[in-house]
């Protein structure tokens, strides 16, 4: 053999060798039966969410043919899109890495929802409970009851919308070492959703999937590998595999927020040590924080939630703005009325940019100044000098 001849085969291995170093296109794999990304965008005409406000053709033709390693297409991202609501994200990510392969459409409708900028800054995180100030001092007149609430994503396992039954089993089966050593110190009991009554299911605050959970996936094989761990003491439930793989919840009847926030914190990164533990980390991504399958959870996961019972601020012009300035919003779904009064939750309207502490401090500071001016209404006065500058 020539000199020539062993150069070349030399560099024939040395291509051949390059090329298998080169992650195959996960796209390549999939034999799609679609058209074009002209003849394939959505009907965005009464579309409301966040999604419809966004998504141009321009962007859509971007995402068409990428895909992530699990399988993740960008129109499974945004199948829940045509569900109108005013504060709706209008998309799910399928797995951690939509996040980041389609991140010039979610950086957007993070940064709208939120009403925070995306930087390469690392979002702040403070999960101190003795830093929140009151919260364990609301008008009880007013405020009926509370609820704290986290929700997380766990690393190398596809979000409910996409995951399949062998990873939600899998998912189960950690929550379930996880919960047991928690056990240790917090006692309680995990209770798998199939094995409920419909009464049960109702004392637990469960509702059977909705339509769009169907449509999404997220409700694929119900009830199969869904459970409710459930604290003796009734402070804590977590929800395994619901519309998250995990969910922190600690309820308070007397509204005592303070308590509420410092049991899920305290719980949360007992969990989170455990979950490393077991090799399986919380998803964490640099810019945006913890993330979970909904954009409008990214940052902290968080929700802070009171139960307010009123009479005339529901009705004054300036409440919405008084809202929008305290930046909590007011959940209509959940209103009851009873002999003129108003049962209505309120809660923070973003969980990217402020911490944890930040974050249930607004929404402490926001009740106590919608408390103030339903007492003032009561005396036929003005709010006018009450309406904050914007949060």
């Amino acid at each position: 053999m020539t000199l020539n001849n062993i150069s070349s085969c030399f560099l024939y291995d040395i291509i051949l060798c390059a090329q298998s170093l080169v992650p195959p296109d996960p796209m390549s794999q999939f034999h799609l039966r679609r058209g074009s990304p002209e003849e394939e965008f959505p009907d965005l005409a009464r579309n409301a969410t966040w999604m419809g406000r966004i998504l141009t053709p321009a962007m859509y033709r971007r995402q068409f043919n990428r895909c992530t390693d699990s399988g993740v297409i960008f129109d499974d991202v945004i199948r829940v899109g045509d569900v109108s609501g005013p504060v709706s994200v209008g998309c799910l990510a399928g797995d951690a890495q939509s996040y980041i392969l389609f991140c010039d459409f979610f950086d957007r409708v993070i940064e709208a929802y939120h009403g925070h900028k995306i930087s390469s800054q690392t979002p702040e995180s403070d999960f101190n409970y003795d830093n929140l100030k009151g919260g364990d001092d609301l008008d009880r007149s007013y405020a009926v009851s509370c609820e704290v609430s986290v929700v997380r994503g766990i690393e190398d396992f596809s979000f409910p919308t996409h995951c399949s039954r062998g990873e939600r089993r899998q998912l189960l089966t950690l929550a379930r070492t996880a919960l047991q050593q928690l056990q240790e110190e917090l006692p309680g009991r995990l209770l798998p959703v199939e094995e409920l009554t419909l009464d049960q299911q109702r004392e637990l605050m469960l509702t059977p999937p909705s339509c769009v959970q169907l449509r999404t996936g997220v409700a694929r094989d119900w009830p199969d590998a869904r459970a409710v761990w459930v604290s003796t003491d009734g402070s804590l439930v977590v929800l395994v595999n619901l519309e998250d793989h995990l969910k922190l919840v600690s309820t308070q009847d007397d509204a005592n927020i303070a308590k509420a926030f410092q049991s899920v914190c305290v719980n949360l990164l007992k969990l989170e040590a455990l979950y490393k533990k077991l090799r399986h980390p919380f998803i964490w991504k640099q810019q945006l924080g913890w993330v979970a399958s909904s954009p409008a959870a990214v940052g902290t996961g968080l929700k802070t939630s009171v139960l307010l019972r009123l009479q005339h601020l529901p009705q004054h012009r300036r409440l919405q703005d008084v809202l929008k300035r305290l930046r909590i919003r007011m959940d209509k779904t959940g209103n009851q009325e009873t002999h003129s009064l108003l049962f209505i939750y309120f809660y923070n309207a973003a969980t990217f940019g402020p911490s944890e502490v930040a974050l249930t401090q607004l929404v402490v500071d926001g009740v106590k100044l919608l408390i103030a001016m339903e007492k003032r209404l009561e005396c036929d006065g003005g709010i006018d000098d009450l309406v904050p500058t914007q949060k």
